[in-house]
């Protein structure tokens, strides 16, 4: 799913304007950018838990070239999804399983 399809689905399940749901998902996204930004944990119930880790300085090679490279340490979003989201996604949650793929028939 990507945010278009997203913006599109709340649209469809609100009944608003694709206008009004792209800003509510986009104030959504930007107020857990600006959490993480000043090392807030986000916890959504039900869902899971948006917060941030930090990875120290080490020194990585370029691929391409060999040669060494210092990389800085820095601070990655990591997100824990909630035991409830777990559950949904290897239950299926309710909704009809995906078909089976179908088999092609082996030449003979």
């Amino acid at each position: 799913m990507t945010k278009a399809d997203l913006i599109d689905e709340v649209s469809k399940l609100a009944e608003l304007t694709r206008k009004d749901s792209e800003v509510i998902v986009e104030t959504i996204f930007d107020s857990i950018v600006r959490s993480l930004r000043v090392g807030d944990k986000i916890e959504i119930r039900g869902f899971g838990s948006f917060r941030t880790r930090q990875r120290k300085p080490r020194v990585g090679r370029n691929p391409k070239t060999g040669e060494r490279v210092e990389v800085p340490a820095k601070k990655i979003p990591f997100f824990k999804p909630s035991k409830e989201l777990k559950d949904l996604v290897n239950t299926g949650g309710g909704h009809a399983p995906a078909p089976p793929a179908p088999v092609a028939p082996s030449p003979v």
